[in-house]
């Protein structure tokens, strides 16, 4: 009997239970419409947050629009495009950009791989392990830019004195948030500490879906262990791999906040991301046409980059 309930239409079950005359309404209606009807507030919610402000932002890139005064609204057509494309501080700061995605994506790639490779071994006392190395990606971005700030200072930071102890060179001696070639790096190691371990749990995900089956015919075939690991865990795990890539690099294109907090673009310009000027032009500037304008061009950027890497990463899933 119960079967038989379940395998009548939603519209009748849900009239069931609503008063005469809406019920009566919604008889007429098919699964698909009622399933529509509910899911129809949440798409207009997400219309109105997503694709509204987008649409506004790209109206407000052609005007000379200043979101600090009242003032007549002209048109300025491709001007903002043209001027930020010529600017060679935009293209300095796209290269800093370059330099940071580049940098944090290698390292926590490889170190990411490493650690699901070695808990994948399952060896004693990895599930302990595995929560103390995913405690950084907990943390508040907020949180890790003012501890990661205490650890810097030159004076009574942990990691000069770290440094001090491993290599003898004095903890007072460099500042790493101050120098300006070491700030670059100050930033690459707290991010690289902090979302290595969201690498490493896609990596162990591709690991683990690797069927054993797979290295038991290898190992009938006397294939070596680092046989094993090039022809088969490494081509297996590759797409999992390169979608923790996209994740990151799109995460690290757009980081703002935690550089914001560790070095504000300084000393000088030398972490100046492209979102730390996004921020200084629209809120310090109050540029606001022009922010925007900056603002379109990098989500051109990254929806061109991200659709052209995903046709490479099906591609390899196809494989």
């Amino acid at each position: 009997m119960s079967d038989a309930v379940e395998k009548r239409p939603l519209a009748e079950r849900l009239a069931e239970a609503t008063p005469g005359g809406i019920a009566r309404r919604m008889r007429g209606l098919s699964d698909r419409s009622i399933t529509w009807l509910f899911i129809s507030p949440t798409i207009a919610l997400l219309l109105a947050i997503n694709i509204f402000p987008l649409l506004w932002t790209v109206v407000l890139s052609f005007t000379n629009y200043r979101a600090n005064r009242e003032a007549p609204i002209r048109w300025f057509g491709i001007r903002y495009y043209a001027d930020i494309l010529t600017d060679p501080d935009i293209w300095a700061g796209m290269q800093v950009t370059a330099r940071f995605v580049v940098s944090t994506i290698v390292i926590e790639t490889l170190l990411g791989f490493a650690l699901a490779f070695l808990i994948d071994r399952k060896f004693r006392g990895h599930g302990f392990w595995t929560t103390v190395i995913l405690i950084p990606m907990m943390l508040s971005p907020a949180v890790v830019g003012n501890f990661w700030t205490f650890l810097y200072q030159p004076q009574i930071g942990l990691f000069n004195h770290a440094v001090s102890f491993l290599t003898g060179i004095p903890p007072s001696s460099f500042t790493m948030i101050g120098d300006v070639t070491l700030a670059p790096w100050s930033i690459v190691i707290v991010d690289a500490w902090m979302w290595t371990p969201y690498v490493m749990l896609i990596c162990l995900a591709g690991l683990r879906s690797i069927p054993n089956d797979i290295y038991e015919a290898a190992e009938i075939d006397r294939a070596s262990a680092w046989r094993q690991f090039w022809s088969i865990t490494l081509p297996m795990a590759l797409p999992f791999i390169m979608l923790a890539v996209l994740f990151r690099g799109i995460e690290n294109f757009k980081m703002f906040d935690l550089v914001n907090l560790l070095t504000n673009g300084g000393p000088g310009s030398t972490t100046e991301l492209a979102s730390i000027t996004l921020k200084r032009e629209a809120f310090e500037k109050w540029r606001t046409g022009y922010a925007s304008a900056f603002a379109v061009i990098l989500f051109v950027s990254i929806f061109g980059l991200a659709n052209i890497y995903v046709k490479a990463l099906n591609r390899v899933k196809q494989r």
